[in-house]
């Protein structure tokens, strides 16, 4: 009996054993714990958010008033301003700690008074503003400081949708506040018709008082200064804008250099190279601006360019299309030397043309008195009102900045030229003409 109690029983072990599980290495519950958290940006923060400022304005006069300012899909940080003294709060970045440069956007500073800028450390400083740009939105700030903290330059150029960003700036005017997203989409363009873009587009909660902010990679370098969200319901939507640090250096360089952007231009106007045009000029690209005319005389004459020509790429560096190719040249140094990469009949050519000053912007005092106060820019084949002055005879008149004019008193114009010659040879009554934040109107200007 005891032999077969014995017998069972160990039978019975042996199950138990082979029912029980094994146990498990120590390490493995708290390897399975560490997968699951995800990696903290706040070391990379700290060192980053002290060279993001809160900016605050104190505005004597009203801003300019652009006609997408009142576009209910696409609204700027800031509201249109009042007709009396104005604060308002934006946010800015330190790129130059020695010398207190820091970068934020033309619609944060525009016509202002005082500039305040306040540090992470809450230091508080007058800025002097230094120049600013209203085609591209950013402006140039610099204050008298010591142990100031700047943020490294990044490759806006080497950015790719899907990559982290980060956008540091003073929403609300709460104070300091990061979020964190991807980068949506590159080379947006088409929101100012007026303006040099070609944004970074982000779903990092951007909201009014960003403007002027950090967008940050997640190793802490800087890409972009944000700039203007989309929201069709009056708050973030996850679609947000940044201009990108490479256009934003360039543009902060000429400030420095000159206190104002001295565009440059070759003399071609462009078109995007579609696909139907590629397959009529047997050519397998998919990228580039095709030239459409070659101003005589020009530096694009002068080298040799033809229309039809499809130019592929600016100091070899591709060009994705047409605003791409008037970023690049429009924001060049004048009397600087650009290496042009084109396609003709299928060979692909190189040639180099110094950049000359682009004079197509004009003012309306050599045009019509009626018009004074007003500025006109050539744009793709269109005369855009650049700027308006507050109280001038072209406000009273009813011209705003950002309209575009097709014709004046029914004849199509395309040029600054043809419209100053077709405002001299205008009897009485003038007819103009215009797109305003897509629609057609014609103004009366008696």
């Amino acid at each position: 009996m005891t032999t077969r109690s014995s017998k069972y029983i160990g039978v019975f072990a042996a199950l138990v054993l082979m029912l029980v599980p094994a146990p498990f290495p120590a390490a493995q519950p708290q390897s399975a714990f560490s997968a699951s958290i995800q990696p903290s940006l706040a070391d990379v923060l700290e060192d980053v958010t002290p060279a993001v400022v809160n900016i605050a304005v104190r505005s004597r006069a009203p801003a300019e008033t652009n006609p997408l300012y009142n576009d209910p899909f696409f609204r700027r940080y800031f509201n249109l301003p009042e007709q009396q003294q104005r604060l308002s709060a934006g946010s800015g970045v330190i790129v130059d700690a020695d010398k207190g440069y820091i970068l934020t956007n033309h619609h944060v500073v525009a016509d202002a008074g005082e500039i305040a800028v306040t540090l992470k450390d809450r230091r508080r400083f007058t800025a002097e503003l230094v120049g600013s740009d209203k085609a591209t939105d950013i402006a140039l700030l610099k204050i008298d400081a010591e142990k100031l903290k700047a943020l490294p330059l990044g490759d806006s150029n080497a950015l790719r949708v899907g990559d982290t960003v980060v956008a540091i700036g003073n929403p609300f005017g709460l104070g300091q506040t990061v979020t964190s997203g991807i980068v949506s989409a590159l080379g947006r363009g088409g929101i100012n018709v007026e303006g040099y873009e070609d944004f970074i587009q982000t779903d990092a909660s951007i909201n009014p008082g960003n403007s002027g902010g950090a967008l940050v990679t997640a190793d802490g370098l800087l890409v972009g200064v944000n700039t203007a969200i989309i929201a069709p319901a009056g708050g973030n939507v996850g679609i947000g804008f940044a201009v990108p640090i490479a256009m934003a250096s360039a543009v902060m360089e000429q400030l420095i250099e000159h206190g104002e952007v001295r565009r440059g231009r070759i003399g071609i106007s462009v078109q995007d190279l579609t696909p139907d045009l590629a397959e009529a000029l047997s050519i397998e690209e998919n990228y580039g601006a095709v030239v459409g005319r070659v101003e005589q005389d020009s530096p694009a004459a002068q080298a040799g360019l033809r229309a039809g020509d499809v130019i592929t790429a600016v100091n070899d560096r591709k060009i994705t299309g047409s605003a791409d190719l008037r970023n690049r040249v429009g924001l060049a140094p004048v009397g600087s030397e650009v290496e042009i990469e084109y396609l003709r009949d299928r060979v692909r050519k190189t040639v180099t043309m110094r950049i000359e000053p682009d004079e197509t912007i004009a003012k309306s005092g050599s045009m019509s008195s009626r018009l004074d106060g007003a500025e006109f820019q050539d744009a793709a084949g269109n005369v855009v009102v650049s700027s308006v002055e507050d109280g001038s005879a072209a406000a009273r008149s009813g011209l705003r900045a950002g309209d575009v004019i097709v014709a004046v008193n029914r004849r199509p114009i395309s040029t600054v030229a043809e419209l100053e010659t077709a405002l001299k040879n205008a009897g009485g009554t003038i007819a103009l003409d215009l797109f305003r934040a897509g629609s057609k109107h014609v103004l009366l200007i008696r």
